[in-house]
């Protein structure tokens, strides 16, 4: 596959729409790629109509090792920020622009390249790959959810994600985990003039405010590589009008976890302010998590990630820095799969992800393509 091909791979896969949705049409693109090959198996999962995540398996027999990229981006937010349409991807001083060059369509274009060439060659693979292109990874990981559910990520040798880890510089095996919680608080709405006879959601919702950040305060333990945890809350909404007593209102939270603490320990520390608060008079809260994901501990001693060290010295000759990450990624819901493996994150993005102007180093996208055929073929044969 010439180089041109590798890029109008990617180029094809940042003109498909897939904010949050639509990710059917890019697995559409993504099958018909593979599909003019035997060796081939080309499976479908769908999560919602128009959201298909797409399996694509090579290889006979032998260890298993899987591929997973995500297929939605991040809305482009304000047109005007761009310099260009950011789904008509343009090349500037090699660089190509558009939403999702970095976060992740390179990556992706580039585990499918990878995926080909090796098709292409007509060689024996020492073992099989298993690409897991999923929905939804921007907004809960669910995709992958649904696949593990199903049991496609059962029993592999490894895993790559190609998340971006700043233009291919970073090898990450641990990172951290996401809570993300609502509380809602149920009051009485009444005459701002006669508050006695209504009660105050937004009262209410400031006592587990206030509180919750010293429940959490021993958790102080820190990850050599990730640091501590972080707690916030992020977004707080309530009342109808200016004079009336509210009666709903709500906060939303944001917890980023450590291998030291494991998510059961923030439900219980919050489930218990909860049911603590609504012993007292006319207090009625009630939590709720959208789509948590534990931490991945990882280990820098695998053979995985031994195994990329070695082919990453021996294609760009230097070492690469192994490290951890702070953002959550489909690798915390792959991992609870049947069987015991480690996963790295790799991938050619820059840092410019769910900026505007996002955009992806070609030179490090073609490097990328390389690597993962490279990686893939001594990782399969090392397991074999």
């Amino acid at each position: 596959m010439n180089e041109q091909k590798k890029i109008e791979i990617l180029q094809n896969l940042i003109k498909i729409k897939t904010v949050n949705d639509n990710e059917a049409q890019a697995a559409d693109y993504l099958a018909s790629l593979f599909e003019p090959y035997t060796a081939v198996k080309i499976e479908r999962l769908t999560y919602a109509s128009g959201r298909d995540n797409l399996i694509v398996t090579i290889g006979e027999s032998g260890p298993l090792l899987g591929f997973s990229g995500h297929m939605d981006v991040v809305a482009p937010g304000d047109p005007a920020a761009w310099d260009s349409d950011p789904f008509e991807p343009v090349i500037r001083q090699q660089r190509l622009y558009g939403r999702g060059a970095a976060d992740m369509k390179s990556g992706l274009a580039a585990l499918v390249a990878a995926m080909l060439e090796l098709l292409e060659s007509n060689r024996s693979l020492p073992g099989r790959i298993r690409l897991l292109a999923t929905v939804g990874e921007e907004t809960g990981e669910y995709g992958a959810a649904q696949l593990t559910k199903a049991g496609y990520a059962d029993n592999l040798a490894g895993l790559l994600i190609a998340e971006p880890t700043s233009n291919l510089n970073n090898l990450i095996y641990t990172a951290r985990g996401v809570i993300d919680y609502k509380i809602t608080s149920i009051g009485k709405t009444a005459h701002a003039a006669r508050p006695q006879f209504g009660i105050n959601a937004i009262d209410n919702l400031m006592l587990f405010y206030q509180q919750i950040k010293p429940r959490l305060a021993d958790l102080t333990k820190t990850d050599p590589v990730l640091g501590g945890i972080t707690h916030n809350i992020t977004k707080i909404a309530g009342g109808e009008q200016v004079n009336s007593i509210p009666s709903y209102a709500e906060l939303m939270g944001n917890i980023r976890t450590i291998p030291a603490y494991p998510n059961q320990i923030f439900y219980d520390r919050i489930a218990g302010l909860v049911a603590e608060l609504n012993q007292q008079p006319d207090v009625k809260l009630a939590v709720e998590y959208s789509f948590p994901e534990e931490a991945i501990p990882g280990d820098p001693a695998s053979p995985i990630i031994k195994c990329a060290q070695r082919v990453y010295q021996q294609l760009l000759g230097k070492k690469i820095k192994v490290t951890g990450s702070s953002g959550a990624n489909d690798g915390a819901e792959f991992l609870q799969a049947k069987g015991s493996f480690n996963s790295i994150e790799i991938g050619p993005g820059s840092d410019s992800s769910h900026q505007s102007n996002e955009y992806v180093e070609l030179p490090t996208y073609l490097q990328a393509i390389e690597f993962y055929e490279k990686f893939a073929l001594a990782f399969l044969q090392e397991q074999h």
